[in-house]
């Protein structure tokens, strides 16, 4: 039986960057797909590249998660810094969110008119520069080191955000802009479900405040697919593809673990699978642990198209309608477009991702007829209001369409849900931590704090490390 010191079980962005920052242990990472990434792999259809779900790419940039650890790694990626983030349009409001503060606020005032507009958007734009210049962010529990640490970490918290720290968004919104129109809450709830995956009656200031302020740091155009950043980091890594885990039993020493090909040892594990799905790898004991966080019910729908054209477009956009789209807990969604020169995601046309907001209850509860009905109404009618604000792509130019939900994302890359539960003072006593009460036995992922996207689980791969570091 071969023996490890470490097992990383997922390829996701959390468990990748925690493979490649300990690359040189007696290590093995598994992936029961064929792609590596996760919701941040790219894979091939009907000869076609896709992203899965994960299209932006942001922080990499001086003192900040994502610079330090690719340096620490010595990786540079294959990107390009997109000039506008994203074009969010609703209705005939476009705004670009752009990097430049002035610039934007003079959109935001042209389209969403207050006379607190700049006192609002500057103290979002503060409190997120202040958030990443906080040196050695710490959270864990179950032991007294962890909980020291973490103590230390909330006491920089305050002295940095003072009373800010306990505000809600809500709140903070009701105390700067008032009452603010339905068109301007929609405008911010649509960035904030791409971000933190929550709308703003659910989340704190700060998580609004680093939600909203992405644009504001540099946004970045992966060439050849979300997927190559993954795959490159993990080039010097020990990877076994299309390996299952079916079940770790805990041992004196460490864990065995067996897949759907062989058996291993290994004295650390982290998982990069969901902190909900993680329970169905362990007997009752490690179970119950797991069994105690509720499901967050969130996922998404994503729409995938190759289009025959050669029209320029933005690499993001957002379309914010009136009403909720079928089926989804959104009125908006969110568009990915491939550069024309990429020649491996653009070599028969553009490939397209588009993903809003959903219930994993909402598809799980279909029988399959009703679901393939369900799916192909929710189908048509994004696609409906795409070609709408798309006027120069006409419905022949698209090649192939095909979409994904919930239970799509179950069989391909083995999870239902889309990041964890909004952190806020009522819920950070619960928000699950990437040590556990098991020795040797780590989490990672976008349903562990810090949060979604690269900058959020980036950071609580970095915090991760740490804790590795201490047991080797």
């Amino acid at each position: 039986m071969q023996e490890y010191d470490l097992a990383i079980i997922g390829s996701g962005i959390g468990g990748a960057l925690i493979a490649a920052l300990n690359k040189n242990k007696n290590h093995i990472l598994f992936e029961k797909d064929s792609n590596l990434g996760g919701c941040a792999s790219t894979f091939k259809r009907y000869g076609n590249y896709y992203n899965v779900g994960a299209t932006t790419f942001v922080g990499y940039e001086e003192n900040h998660i994502i610079k330090k650890i690719f340096d620490d790694i010595n990786y540079v990626p294959n990107i390009e810094e997109s000039k506008i983030a994203i074009r969010t349009i609703q209705d005939k409001k476009v705004v670009d969110r752009v990097r430049n503060f002035e610039e934007f606020l003079i959109q935001i005032q042209e389209y969403y008119p207050n006379k607190n507009n700049r006192i609002f958007w500057g103290k979002i734009k503060k409190i997120d520069e202040r958030f990443w210049q906080i040196k050695n962010i710490h959270f864990a529990k179950y032991s007294l080191k962890s909980y020291l640490k973490s103590l230390l970490t909330f006491k920089d918290l305050i002295k940095t955000f003072e009373m800010d720290l306990f505000k809600s968004a809500s709140s903070f919104i009701k105390d700067t802009l008032g009452d603010i129109s339905k068109e301007y809450q929609n405008f911010i709830d649509a960035q904030l479900l791409i971000t933190v995956q929550s709308k703003l009656n659910d989340v704190s200031l700060l998580s609004m405040a680093l939600g909203l302020s992405y644009p504001f740091h540099k946004v970045f155009y992966v060439n050849n697919g979300m997927g190559t950043i993954i795959e490159d980091i993990l080039k010097e890594v020990n990877v076994h593809k299309k390996e299952e885990i079916l079940n770790i039993k805990s041992l004196e020493d460490g864990y065995l673990i067996r897949s759907s090909k062989d058996e291993y040892k290994a004295k650390n594990i982290v998982l990069n699978t969901t902190i909900y799905d993680s329970k169905n790898l362990f007997d009752e004991k490690i179970k119950s642990y797991y069994e105690k966080f509720e499901f967050s019910d969130q996922s998404a729908f994503t729409l995938y198209l190759k289009i025959d054209s050669k029209k320029e477009f933005l690499e993001h956009y957002q379309i914010i309608l009136k009403d909720d789209i079928p089926n989804c807990i959104s009125n908006s969604f969110f568009i990915s477009f491939s550069k024309l020169n990429d020649e491996k995601m653009s070599q028969n046309g553009y490939s397209v991702t588009i993903s809003t907001h959903t219930k994993v209850t909402t598809w799980k509860a279909l029988l399959n007829e009703e679901y393939k009905k369900q799916k192909e109404i929710t189908q048509n009618f994004i696609l409906e209001h795409f070609l709408d604000y798309f006027d120069t792509i006409k419905q022949e130019q698209i090649i192939k369409i095909f979409s994904a939900t919930s239970l799509t994302f179950q069989r391909f890359i083995g999870r239902e849900n889309c990041g964890g539960k909004a952190i806020n003072l009522k819920t950070i006593l619960q928000t699950p931590t990437c040590k556990t009460p098991f020795k040797g036995l780590y989490n990672v992922g976008d349903t562990i704090f810090a949060g979604q996207g690269w900058p959020g689980v980036a950071l609580g791969a970095s915090i991760l490390d740490k804790e590795l570091n201490e047991e080797f």
